[in-house]
């Protein structure tokens, strides 16, 4: 047998098709990689979720299990995707024809990515909302005059009670149920008195706790937040215009594709860390600073013994990576065969985790300060995600001077930061697409036209999360569309078939081939050994601790929402083993036949190494 044809045994070779892989797009520069790289890896999870985490599972010392797995996980996994999708020249659905059985890998991170684009947006829409009202001559935050606060709005207990002791029986019965001051007409007024146990020299607060107008402004005017799911209370108006407003902008940074969105990065993924250091600096100068830095970062090792804090290590590096949607590998896909994507993949890593620890001096000490201001302890007001952001840092802004200049930086760096993560995706989700039908869409009038398609769909299934009860669909499709065991349920199944279905030494041989020399051999390691096992073991943890999704750890969902959740987990989950078991069955002959069929590789001539050729053909690629 022929040398040719003994390759043929092992590898399909495609020819190449002009209007395909020819006419695809490519980055100008290596720049417009590396920062589009950068932008997409660094969300909302480095600013809102990565201090609170340190803080809550011992400061500095969570920095051990941290390390141990980016190292371990999130970085074999990172460089993993852009190499496949720089080396297969194609997007995350199509760049799995390397193992052809396992193409359901790409479908799940295409699915993932649809449904993260959805309600990742709603976010930025809150924060255009925010940096809109931050511009107003009063802080809108900062008093209970406005006609969304109820009579039990005020900074803490004590002042509501100072309030109430010297209202005297004037006061109105809605402090009880929280009525707003602009619906009090629609109430009978009874004497606070009769209400509530209190004389005229002991004003007791026994059942009635002060709301902070923080918490109101976000409760009740921004979201409007109706009692339950069930009662979506119609769509909040200011909220749908700044979500109309924050597609048009995704769609400007993305319509003429790569070119045009790689000088897009060049403002997005770096001025928002001119306005991180802006704010560092101004917190850092506040009294109680170095309380509230010292609370991040002071050491408690004891809490290494405590499984969640190594669960919570693995979850975090996964989630601020922003691994297993497809994204990274279509990145890849626009480089240059040739890219030297190994040390981009260092630089994106390490940007990343130094963002995080950037992230949290800032917020933490601005808490510290928050702390000290309201003379508390920092645990009372250290909160993660929506709570920081929407709440807890707005507070803060009141307290210092010019709150408007401080509070229009920080949620413009917070759109900043979430945009290019945004549109990221949603370039994701069109290289996806376009891969499938290469000649129509790969010219720029059909990407356009594709491309305002899919911003007028998310638009509209996101006013479902910007009604009343979007709050209730927001937090299920964040808790369960892409939750770490939908991730690490992908990034598994990555590692195990790049490991060892396609063989790990055979895609450092394809490095190789890329970038001229051979990368650590770690990698080929946690590929195969390592990286599943982490997978496996966060995994479990996240199976075996599974609760049900609670808004605000009160109100419980019905069975038919946790249900819906559950089917926004699987939906993409279940796409590798039904695919698997699909393409098996499509196959004739043995089942040992159809596996050996069903991994051969499509790839082109260019991208089959000159070692495999001298190798025996039945051992190439086919052995399982």
């Amino acid at each position: 047998m022929d040398e040719k044809k003994r390759l043929k045994t092992s590898v399909e070779i495609e020819q190449l098709k002009t209007g395909s892989l020819w006419e695809r797009a490519r980055w100008s520069s290596q720049l417009d990689f590396l920062l589009a790289c950068i932008g997409f890896a660094i969300g909302l999870g480095n600013v809102w979720r990565f201090p609170y985490l340190c803080y809550k599972n011992g400061g500095g010392a969570f920095l051990i299990p941290y390390f141990i797995m980016v190292f371990c996980g999130a970085l074999p996994i990172l460089l993993l995707e852009i190499g496949l999708g720089q080396y297969m020249c194609r997007g995350g659905l199509k760049s799995w024809i390397i193992c052809p059985l396992f193409q359901g890998i790409g479908i799940s991170t295409l699915l993932i990515s649809f449904l993260c684009s959805t309600y990742y947006i709603v976010i930025l829409a809150w924060g255009l909302y925010y940096m809109y009202a931050s511009v107003a001559k009063e802080i809108p935050w900062g008093s209970c005059l406005n006609a969304w606060n109820t009579d039990r709005c005020a900074s803490s207990n004590e002042e509501l009670q100072r309030r109430l002791c010297t209202s005297g029986s004037t006061y109105n019965s809605s402090i009880s149920n929280g009525q707003t001051w602009e619906n009090k007409s629609l109430i009978n007024g009874t004497l606070y008195s009769n209400l509530i146990n209190t004389t005229d020299t002991n004003c007791s607060l026994s059942n009635v706790t002060a709301v902070d107008p923080a918490v109101e402004f976000w409760q009740n005017h921004v979201i409007q937040i109706s009692d339950s799911i069930e009662n979506g209370g119609g769509v909040v108006p200011h909220l749908a215009v700044c979500l109309l407003v924050m597609w048009i902008v995704v769609y400007f940074c993305i319509w003429r594709g790569v070119k045009w969105s790689g000088k897009v990065v060049y403002f997005t993924a770096t001025f928002p860390y001119v306005i991180l250091i802006t704010l560092l600096v101004r917190g850092v100068t506040l009294p109680g600073a170095g309380n509230g830095i010292k609370y991040f970062l002071s050491p408690d090792f004891s809490r290494l013994q405590d499984a969640q804090v190594w669960i919570d290590g693995g979850t975090q590096v996964f989630f601020s990576t922003a691994l297993a949607l497809g994204a990274m590998t279509s990145l890849g896909s626009y480089n240059t065969f040739n890219t030297d994507f190994y040390k981009h993949t260092l630089i994106v890593a390490g940007i990343n985790c130094g963002t995080s620890f950037l992230s949290g001096f800032a917020v933490f000490s601005v808490l510290g300060f928050m702390a000290q201001e309201q003379n508390v302890d920092i645990h009372q007001v250290a909160e993660s995600g929506p709570g920081l952001v929407f709440i807890v840092y707005p507070k803060a802004v009141t307290m210092m001077p010019l709150p408007q200049l401080w509070g229009f930086l920080f949620f413009m760096m917070l759109i900043l930061i979430g945009i290019d993560s945004e549109f990221v995706m949603v370039e994701s989700v069109v290289a996806h697409i376009s891969d499938l039908f290469p000649r129509q869409l790969y010219k720029t009038k059909g990407r356009m036209i594709l491309t305002v398609v899919l911003c007028c769909l998310w638009f509209v299934m996101g006013l479902s999360m910007v009604s009343r009860g979007g709050m209730y669909v927001f937090q299920l499709y964040d808790y369960y569309s892409a939750s770490g065991v939908v991730v690490l349920w992908v990034c598994f199944w990555e590692s195990i078939v790049i490991g060892w279905v396609f063989g790990s030494e055979k895609f450092n041989d394809a490095i190789e081939l890329m970038i001229g020399y051979r990368i650590n051999k770690w990698f080929h390691i946690c590929w195969k050994y390592i990286t599943p096992l982490v997978c496996t073991g966060i995994f479990a943890f996240h199976l075996i601790g599974f609760k049900p999704l609670k808004y605000n750890n009160e109100y419980e969902y019905p069975p038919w929402a946790q249900g819906f959740g559950l089917m926004l987990a699987l939906v993409s989950m279940c796409c590798i083993p039904f695919y698997v078991v699909g393409k098996l069955l499509s196959l004739k002959g043995p089942i040992k036949e159809r596996l050996k069929k069903a991994i051969v590789p499509k790839l082109t001539q260019d991208q089959i190494c000159e070692k495999w050729m001298n190798k025996d053909g039945a051992l190439l690629l086919q052995k399982i």
